[in-house]
């Protein structure tokens, strides 16, 4: 699920931290709503909308931890202004989904779902990044349910909030559309470098009218 709710306890502002960011020693536990419950024999994640294909494609969970692995070393950064540097996540990076699941040539963006129907949407660019990753382990850990498990996504350059905890799906879209927190006046790009934290501060082409 997404976070902003509160704002966690930090120190004071490092250097190399995006603009209004603190240092986060511990890991906060941020989200909206209740933590599901992991069921492995009816968990599935898929891939559907504009697929290359015109089909929509599943993984059970054994199947999806069996696809390529990787690690990368990665900052968190939560717009509720606590950021955590050097993370070691382990998981299926997104290129992996891309490359079995292919977009069709005219995908510019995705929408990621998680359960109740959690969704964030970024553009296919930043899905496609090198470090984007569905992690399951955290600095060699596996991930708890309150941060994500069994699968959460981390996009490193963006805002926390664009790496949903508790992923299910990812749909491929010829068009934006505004996810959860999105629609609830949240920027839709969400670069922390830039600041890009409400709707208000959006550019030209940044995203849908709301």
């Amino acid at each position: 699920m997404g976070q902003p709710e509160e704002h966690a306890s930090g120190e004071a502002a490092q250097p190399g931290l995006p603009p209004g960011q603190r240092l986060q020693r511990g890991w906060p536990v941020t989200h909206y709503g209740p933590v599901p419950r992991f069921r492995p024999e009816r968990w599935e994640f898929q891939v559907f909308g504009a697929t290359a294909d015109g089909l929509k494609h599943s993984w059970n969970h054994g199947e999806f931890g069996a696809l390529p692995r990787s690690t990368v070393v990665a900052d968190l950064h939560c717009v509720t202004r606590f950021s955590m540097l050097g993370a070691e996540w382990s998981g299926v990076p997104a290129q992996v989904v891309l490359d079995a699941a292919p977009p069709a040539p005219d995908v510019t963006h995705v929408m990621v779902w998680a359960e109740y129907g959690f969704s964030s949407n970024m553009r296919l660019a930043d899905f496609a990044a090198e470090h984007t990753i569905f992690a399951t382990h955290k600095d060699g850990e596996l991930l708890t349910a309150e941060h994500g498990f069994p699968l959460r996504l981390i996009v490193p350059h963006l805002y926390a909030w664009k790496g949903p905890k508790w992923v299910r799906a990812v749909e491929y879209m010829t068009a934006d559309r505004r996810g959860f927190w999105e629609e609830r006046g949240y920027h839709n790009v969400g670069d922390p470098w830039k600041e890009q934290r409400f709707s208000y501060q959006e550019q030209p082409g940044e995203g849908p009218d709301l």
